[in-house]
């Protein structure tokens, strides 16, 4: 009977949950934050790094001959000799300052002309059309008109660098305010907003983040031009330093120019995504 009640007594006992201790709940956590760290930065370096290392095997066994593709270490050297002459500073400061140019005006023409069809259906009946038919022609297709316009000035590049960036920006524009959920203006008309407390408080902030995506593409494109411009019509830039070394048949002139024009459209492209981050931080994650 002893026994028995002594069963019964331990079997009545609660059963207490085995906790970790607060240390090991942290350095789990942390293991956790750190792997995804690793993780958001390494995946995106594999295809780079695997493309970079068959290149070095490629040089490596005489693949493909010297003359075609030459080594990523005479790359890297010419690289490096047209990083401390200045020459590539030289033809960055050219090609940067005409991308930024051509960037603001296409940046300014299609926020207003994106945000005009976007607040008023009747204009974007009347203007979509035409718009939709001229973004269908390439850049680079406009360039004979305006070479005979313009001749093949600054202006050229300007022009064509403004087209490509305003296609992009105007259609996330006109999309983003479009996209503004009409629960969000009806609460600021019950609230009785004003037009242009509506438009700065309400339609403005909801259609950021679509117009920024056209930012950046717009920027993306406007430097992809850039280069396409400089290839064809230029005497200084990174373009025509490609074009440079291609005409001597300096081909690792011609992949250390590539690489910079890389190195530059990536930079730009990650700091829009912190603009983005820094300008959208109001925003709650899901919205």
């Amino acid at each position: 009977m002893a026994a028995q009640d002594l069963a019964l007594s331990r079997d009545d006992e609660p059963v207490r949950p085995i906790v970790a201790p607060a240390r090991v709940t942290r350095l789990h956590l942390a293991g956790l934050g750190l792997g995804r760290m690793a993780q958001d930065w390494l995946l995106p370096w594999l295809f780079p790094l695997a493309l970079l290392l068959l290149w070095q095997l490629s040089a490596q066994y005489a693949w493909v001959p010297e003359q075609v593709l030459p080594p990523p270490g005479v790359v890297y050297d010419s690289f490096a000799v047209l990083l401390v002459s200045g020459e590539l500073w030289d033809h960055l400061q050219v090609s940067l300052v005409r991308v930024f140019s051509g960037f603001g005006i296409g940046l300014a023409g299609g926020l207003l002309l994106g945000g005009a069809m976007g607040l008023s259906p009747t204009l974007r009946d009347y203007l979509f059309p035409v718009f939709k038919a001229f973004s269908q022609v390439p850049t680079i297709g406009w360039l004979p008109l305006l070479m005979l316009l313009v001749g093949i000035d600054e202006g050229l590049k300007f022009l064509l660098i403004a087209k490509a960036a305003l296609v992009p920006v105007t259609i996330n524009t006109c999309q983003g305010i479009q996209g503004v959920p009409n629960r969000y203006i009806e609460v600021a008309k019950v609230y009785g907003f004003t037009r242009w407390q509506l438009l700065s408080k309400v339609v403005f902030p909801a259609a950021t983040a679509p117009i920024w995506n056209g930012v950046r593409y717009g920027l993306t494109h406007a430097w992809l031009a850039l280069v396409v411009v400089e290839l064809l019509a230029s005497s200084e830039g990174i373009g025509y330093l490609i074009v440079y070394g291609r005409q001597l048949f300096q081909l690792d002139l011609v992949l250390a120019a590539v690489v910079a024009v890389c190195i530059v459209g990536f930079l730009l492209d990650k700091l829009l995504a912190r603009s983005e981050a820094w300008l959208l931080r109001w925003r709650k994650p899901g919205l």
